[in-house]
């Protein structure tokens, strides 16, 4: 059986473009789970309200016969869907009792009812494949061995005159928060609520903290074991190396199964019970190596790498329902294509679905012969798809934007590949106003990714849309330079401690091959990054004088100080070789603070306060450097924000104040 999709869309030309108030109609469509029974999916829909400057998720249903979605949730946000074994109910979160807690409803949304009550509050939820007991997170203090100490100790903490934290390690703060007393755990309870245990007691979080992907914990199918992620030393700022453990829900202690240096995460037990699929990486500390599939035989414990050959990265994994195949996205070059192994096969993966865009979330219904997936492009949202392996047209199920989509008109994503710096092909996605005239000159915006082992994809996005800024008049370039991934790990890995270097000649390349086209106005050029795009721009301020503006969100600016207040040290401790005093030449070298006296192009700067990252020290350093340069500089703060701009009206503010910079600084036509 095997499904090889094509698609072709027409769009009909009208004059409706993508501004950041329609975008924020786009219902954001996520977390597909297919019935046990093969008949139903499952799914979860944030809607944007502006006015009320919130979001919230409403669980949706649609059955595979081609019926309207139904949405089964209305009260308060409710999330992460989840059927119980028979197909008759479904798990999920929800806040509307105001905190956070597991509740459980029949299929078609009747008789709702609250499962968990705990004070720490519950997320995450798992069924059991015995339909007995669920699986849940909790914040919990370590100390405590049930709920009522779990709740003093909580209200004593909230009733503190004093807010002062005491820390004596690494790691006390992440992302966008300080670490507090408590600690992530996997609770169990069972389907009916009572008595909640703790199968993962101690002063480690688990799962380990991970940006998407799947699950960090997993259920055996005859219920017998828990796997779960988790980083069990005491340097978790310096260590990336989280293992998988697993631990008998009824006794017995937890007992690690993998030995790789790198980080291990993900597990997937298969439906037979004999196999454990997880993604998996070799290299201590580097949180950019290669993720490969790993498989390990349950009963003989054997391990075996199912990528080794495959020089790209698997994004996310699931199994055919007779345990037989392992289905899995691999990112290649700005797509993101589904691949299956035959598990007791000969040879490597295969591609089964490909094509200019971004698929995920892979599920078989029990027969095998139809397959559930989520598929997203540069100028569509994601939808959920079904296929079967009979007629391989892919059918939409969820097409709740299908109004507002349907009125826009949104270009295609477009390639070039250029030869960067040692002769490599660098390649970058091209976005043309939507009223795009080959007689005409463009100013041009150069996005520049994060990471800096990322890259742009074939994919839609509510941060950095390029359809809003096409649809304001600019031709936007998305170029993938060393350090990207999905173009080898070869590629990837030549940005380290190499921050300005080949990375910036690959952009330059790039620069120059957009500059000759006819179409492009070289004198109204501007760039723009966020993190390491941010630190980009930092240098290309000290670099080029190419640029009528730029945009630098949450930018590192200062190498130096930048390791001493950032968290996640195995980051800089990887890219510059150790920390400042073990390198001091790289991190001058490298650091856009030390070519200041370069620096003309008008900038806005933006931080959030909340950034801990890249800290907000970074951007307040570079705005002062511009004041006192006498550039023309603007600084955007936001004191409620961390390194991503999320609420809604913040994000309206981020687009207003971006767009009308650009716009400023690139409004008169140069001379041809």
């Amino acid at each position: 059986m095997l499904w090889r999709l094509t698609f072709c869309t027409a769009f009909a030309a009208i004059a409706a473009t993508l501004d950041v108030e329609t975008l924020m109609r786009i219902q954001r469509i996520s977390d597909p789970q297919l019935s046990p029974d093969g008949k139903t999916v499952a799914f979860a829909a944030q809607r944007v309200d502006l006015a009320a400057n919130k979001k919230t998720t409403q669980i949706y249903t649609v059955t595979l016969d081609g019926s309207s979605p139904k949405a089964v949730t209305s009260e308060g946000s409710n999330d992460r869907p989840r059927w119980s074994p028979d197909s008759k109910r479904l798990l999920f979160v929800s806040d509307r009792g105001g905190s956070s807690q597991v509740w459980i409803m029949n299929a078609d949304g009747s008789a709702q009812k609250q499962v968990t009550k705990l004070a720490t509050e519950a997320s995450g939820v798992l069924p059991f494949p015995d339909g007995k007991r669920i699986l849940f997170l909790s914040e919990v203090y370590p100390e405590c061995n049930d709920e009522a100490c779990n709740e003093r100790m909580l209200k004593e903490e909230k009733e503190s005159k004093s807010k002062a934290r005491v820390y004596t390690s690494l790691l006390y703060r992440h992302w966008n928060t300080y670490q507090s007393k408590r600690r992530s755990h996997l609770m169990m309870a069972d389907i009916g609520g009572g008595a909640v245990k703790d199968l993962t007691p101690g002063r480690f979080d688990v799962p380990t903290f991970s940006l998407g992907g799947q699950d960090g914990y997993a259920i055996s199918p005859d219920s017998k074991e828990v796997c779960y992620v988790m980083n069990g030393e005491n340097d978790q700022a310096l260590s990336t190396n989280s293992e998988l453990w697993t631990v008998s829900p009824e006794s017995g202690e937890p007992r690690k199964i993998t030995i790789t240096a790198g980080a291990d995460v993900g597990p997937v037990y298969s439906p037979d019970g004999q196999w454990l699929a997880w993604r998996g990486q070799k290299t201590a500390g580097y949180e950019s190596d290669r993720w490969r599939l790993f498989l390990i035989q349950r009963s003989s414990g054997s391990v075996r790498d199912l990528t080794e050959t495959l020089d790209r990265s698997v994004q996310s994994v699931s199994w055919s329902p007779d345990s037989t195949r392992l289905f899995f996205t691999v990112e290649d070059r700005g797509r993101q294509s589904i691949q299956m192994f035959a598990v007791n096969g000969s040879g490597g993966a295969r591609s089964i679905v490909s094509g200019s865009a971004t698929y995920d979330d892979v599920q078989l219904t029990p027969d095998g012969k139809t397959m559930i997936y989520t598929m997203q492009t540069g100028s569509k949202p994601v939808e959920i798809f079904k296929v079967h392996s009979s007629d391989n047209k892919p059918v939409p199920l969820a097409k709740l934007n299908d109004g507002v989509i349907g009125g826009l008109t949104l270009p295609a994503f477009e390639d070039i590949t250029v030869t960067g710096a040692e002769g490599a092909k660098v390649h970058s996605f091209v976005l043309k106003p939507p009223d795009f005239d080959s007689k005409q000159r463009y100013p041009v915006l150069f996005f520049i990714h994060g990471g800096p082992q990322g890259a742009w994809h074939e994919s839609w996005s509510y941060r950095w849309n390029p359809q809003v800024f096409a649809a304001a008049g600019f031709v936007v370039v998305m170029p993938n330079p060393r350090g990207s991934t999905g173009y080898g790990q070869k590629f990837t890995d030549e940005i380290n401690n190499d921050w300005g270097g080949k990375v910036y000649e690959d952009i330059m390349a790039t620069v120059d091959h957009v500059a000759a086209q006819p179409w492009a106005d070289a004198g109204r050029f501007a760039a723009a990054g966020g993190s390491y795009g941010g630190y980009m721009v930092n240098w290309m301020l000290g670099h080029t004088q190419r640029f009528k503006a730029f945009v630098s969100h949450a930018g590192v600016f200062d190498l130096r100080s930048m390791a001493g207040e950032t968290e996640e040290l195995w980051f800089p401790m990887w890219e510059f070789r150790g920390m400042p005093w073990d390198n001091a030449e790289s991190y001058a070298k490298w650091s856009p603070s030390h070519y200041v006296s370069e620096f003309q192009t008008p900038t806005l700067v933006i931080h959030g306060d909340l950034d801990y990252r890249v800290p907000v020290g970074q951007g307040l350093q570079l705005y002062t450097a511009l004041q006192l340069k006498k550039v023309p500089s603007k600084l955007l703060l936001f004191p409620d924000e961390g390194h991503w701009i999320l609420k809604p009206q913040n994000s309206a503010v981020w687009h207003k104040h971006f767009l009308d910079w650009i716009t400023e600084w690139t409004k008169k036509p140069s001379k041809p």
